[in-house]
């Protein structure tokens, strides 16, 4: 039977404790001939961050908001893992998805700094679009001017 880490280290504050999450097996489809038929390599896990002592409170907040339509009624996340015939590999598996899936719902956006183009960048800019409007300006017919 696989095992679990004592911690799953999501990022340096967020160490999900093993005893929370909840591991289960089910038979896995694709391709395996008989084997397939008799083993339970599906891994899911499930783990419940509204309930969670891995998490502050600030954490926990912008987890849930984030992950809302992945939560089940329970407060719930769900992952699961059959991309391997291997029950531990895939125990592996759904571990990594959990850690990316947990670490990029904490992931703080870095605001947007305003930044104004420089004189140079301007004056580029606007030679450029001189240089277009004389290409096109020599496209045009000769006007009849007598």
């Amino acid at each position: 039977m696989p095992r679990l880490p004592a911690t799953i280290d999501v990022s340096d504050r967020v160490r999900i404790p093993a005893h929370e999450v909840e591991l289960s097996y089910a038979r896995s489809g694709g391709p395996g001939g008989q084997h397939v038929n008799k083993t339970s390599s599906k891994v899911l896990l499930r783990w419940n961050p509204t309930t969670s002592e891995a998490l502050s409170e600030e954490d926990r907040q912008r987890l849930v908001a984030k992950l809302a339509s992945r939560l089940t009624e329970e407060g719930d996340l769900l992952i699961t893992s059959e991309r391997n015939r291997e029950q531990s590999r895939n125990v592996d598996d759904a571990v990594a998805k959990l850690v990316d899936v947990v670490r990029a719902a904490l992931k703080r956006e870095r605001k947007r700094r305003k930044t104004r183009p420089t004189r140079a960048s301007q004056q580029r800019r606007l030679d450029s679009k001189k240089r277009r409007g004389e290409t096109k300006r020599g496209r045009r017919r000769p006007s009849s001017e007598d």
